[in-house]
């Protein structure tokens, strides 16, 4: 067998993943990403298969100042996955009474939009929000969700998460360490380096956009 019998495969690297914590300002495009889920994926994410006007309530009542909301952004500033890290008392999740002696608990949600697919996204978006709680002071990551999600279920796999499934769904919940003074730069490093990124891909936007305003310019 000659060596055109057997074409060398060659993988193409992974693009960097930047995670960028999201205010207020970003609720638009939350919706969009939201919105754009399809019923599968809908069911995943919140449980049951939202309709529109659910998940646009669900937006419009995300709290910036009390949960921290991180999303990563595609050149067109299109978010391809969210993360939502809500925090919660530890008595108002009664399956980690037992799991921690610290007052707040955090739990994670997330969504990945279908281009997204096998990047990874899911996984920084988790790593990312993973930091952020031993920054916090938290100790224990919760997730719920449908034992059918898979790709849930690999990054709680993953991570080394403690799972218990019941009835079709599942808990599953990480012990963090202490934080110490290399999370905390850790962090601010990501941060920043991600906001570059965004001011970039909106910089770039822009000059696009004024550039299409010109006389005799075609954009790509």
């Amino acid at each position: 067998m000659s060596a055109a019998d057997n074409p060398v495969i060659v993988k193409m690297p992974r693009p960097t993943i930047y995670v960028k914590e999201l205010s207020r300002h970003a609720r638009k495009r939350l919706l969009r990403h939201f919105l754009a889920l399809d019923s599968g994926d809908r069911l995943l994410r919140f449980g049951s298969v939202l309709p529109d006007t659910l998940v646009t309530r669900y937006v419009e009542g995300l709290d910036f100042d009390r949960d921290t909301i991180f999303g990563v952004y595609d050149r067109k500033l299109r978010l391809l996955g969210a993360g939502h890290l809500a925090f919660a008392p530890r008595e108002a999740l009664p399956s980690m009474r037992a799991a921690t002696t610290k007052e707040r608990v955090a739990e994670f949600g997330v969504s990945v939009s279908t281009i997204a697919r096998g990047m990874g996204v899911g996984t920084r978006l988790f790593e990312r929000a993973a930091i952020h709680c031993r920054n916090a002071d938290i100790d224990t990551l919760y997730v719920h969700c449908l034992s059918s999600n898979k790709v849930m279920m690999h990054i709680a796999k993953k991570a080394g998460m403690t799972i218990h499934r019941d009835y079709g769904e599942a808990d599953a919940y990480l012990k963090l360490l202490p934080a110490s003074p290399a999370t905390v730069i850790l962090e601010a490093m990501q941060e920043q380096v991600a906001t570059l990124d965004y001011t970039l891909k909106a910089n770039v936007r822009a000059a696009l956009k004024w550039l299409g305003n010109l006389p005799g310019f075609k954009r790509k």
